[in-house]
């Protein structure tokens, strides 16, 4: 899917997914619900919203920030599994599953969320179609994503992988003021992105920078050749 496509979808679930919709096009009595249930929660950077294995009592939009969602592995490392930025929301996956949150979410920076309880959720896909069409697109989406993290890992060289990685970070998350990507990661992180040592890592990051691909300040990094970057990663644009 192209960078446009991903784009309409979330820009399409953040016009109906906010308080100015729902009072336009809701029954008073839904909206109304919905006014008095909400809770307007607010996160410093490394806090936990929400444990892996824990009841999951509602949805998270996320207003303000990033928020990385991780899961332990066999041996008790943590796996990255993405970044959730500002208009976007957590934890429907297992709500609508009804099962626990099979994943841990943790602010990554300063975090605004709206939460949304699980009865008024639910009866806000019932009483809105516009927002369960948006909804299912975003699924679908997600799901493609989930593919294509599968074939990414599995055919692509580490190389590839940190050039890529790279290119849809400052896709998803955008750039601060000064050109660097709106996150801020370790090097242990990086690798386990896409999936190798530290060392590794830190080698190719190395490499990439003395190429004039990359600039790094820090935990901080800056894409300064995005069309090279772009073919060694050989991601469409």
């Amino acid at each position: 899917m192209s960078n446009q496509k991903k784009c309409n979808i979330e820009k399409r679930f953040q016009e109906i997914f906010n308080e100015n919709s729902f009072k336009k096009y809701l029954a008073k009595d839904d909206f109304k619900k919905y006014s008095s249930a909400k809770q307007n929660l607010k996160y410093t950077k490394g806090d936990i919203i929400f444990e892996d294995g824990e009841i999951a009592k509602g949805v998270y939009f996320i207003e303000k920030g990033t928020v990385k969602l991780s899961k332990s592995g066999v041996y008790g490392k943590d796996q990255i599994l993405r970044f959730i930025k500002e208009g976007d929301v957590v934890g429907y996956r297992s709500l609508l599953c009804d099962e626990n949150f099979q994943a841990k979410a943790e602010a990554m920076t300063e975090v605004e969320a709206t939460f949304v309880p699980t009865n008024i959720f639910l009866q806000l896909l019932e009483a809105d179609s516009r927002l369960s069409f948006a909804m299912m697109q975003k699924i679908a989406f997600e799901l493609g994503e989930s593919s294509n993290t599968i074939t990414f890992l599995a055919q692509k060289t580490v190389r590839e992988r940190l050039a890529e990685i790279l290119i849809l970070l400052e896709q998803k998350l955008g750039t601060d003021p000064e050109g660097f990507i709106k996150i801020s990661l370790t090097r242990e992180e990086i690798a386990n992105l896409i999936g190798t040592a530290t060392e590794s890592a830190i080698r190719l990051i190395s490499e990439f920078k003395h190429d004039g691909l990359i600039e790094v300040e820090g935990r901080c990094i800056k894409i300064k050749d995005a069309g090279k970057l772009m073919k060694v990663g050989h991601v469409i644009p």
